[in-house]
């Protein structure tokens, strides 16, 4: 792949949000100009990765990086990534047990170094702040502040798009359904934090936060679908 051939980088975990990222990037510049990056970091859901390598392959995009970040483990520790600990939220707590601190910090950056060694420009992350779990950050403020910095850190007129900043998860999956791809974000996504597939085990914040907003979202298109009867 040539330099400057690839316009966009997609953080691609093989959830819902990142799927929906994928196919937004790709409708924008072309399956060929799109590369995707990965991480491991110890979660307790890494069956991602084999989720976000197999759209990789069904969109068959330009390029595709999984890369470890085996040094996390040694920074913090939570829910998220150590397996069989409860997922719990104390009194008073913005954020449940599954924060991983800074990870979104790390991600991006790492994402930005790359964009710029490929000529990009732009990078698709799937954070919200609208229908989110309060992690601090998936906020759009830290996200501008983070722009601002790696911009002036890389010499790079990097952009973060953040195309569901302010969407609830019922707005996506209306997004998904208009792309084309509701099926596939339902049965072909991770978003659980116990690593299962769809829609996961209805428990984990992660799932919670997925079914409410598939529940909301097929409520309001069967109420759109209906058509007032004749009183012939």
């Amino acid at each position: 792949m040539k330099k400057n051939e690839i316009k966009a980088v997609v953080v691609l975990s093989g959830g819902q949000d990142s799927a929906i990222c994928l196919t937004l990037a790709i409708k924008k510049y072309g399956a060929s100009a799109v590369a995707a990056i990965t991480f491991e970091y110890s979660q307790r859901h890494a069956i991602e990765t084999k989720y976000a390598s197999n759209l990789v392959k069904r969109f068959n995009i330009a390029e595709h990086k999984i890369i470890a970040l085996d040094f996390y483990k040694e920074l913090t520790t939570n829910a998220l990534m150590t397996p069989g600990e409860k997922i719990t939220r104390k009194k008073n707590a913005k954020c449940p047990s599954t924060v991983v601190e800074g990870r979104n910090a790390f991600f991006l950056l790492a994402a930005a170094v790359w964009a710029k060694h490929l000529g990009a420009k732009v990078i698709y992350t799937g954070v919200s702040e609208a229908d989110f779990s309060g992690y601090p950050d998936c906020r759009n403020d830290f996200i501008k502040a983070l722009q601002k910095s790696m911009r002036l850190a890389l010499d790079w007129p990097i952009k973060i798009e953040t195309p569901f900043m302010y969407k609830t998860k019922a707005e996506e999956w209306a997004l998904a359904d208009k792309l084309g791809i509701l099926d596939l974000v339902k049965n072909e996504t991770v978003t659980c934090y116990n690593g299962i597939p769809g829609e996961g085990c209805k428990k984990c914040p992660a799932c919670k936060l997925r079914n409410r907003g598939l529940k909301e979202f097929e409520k309001s298109r069967s109420l759109t679908l209906k058509v007032p009867r004749g009183r012939g």
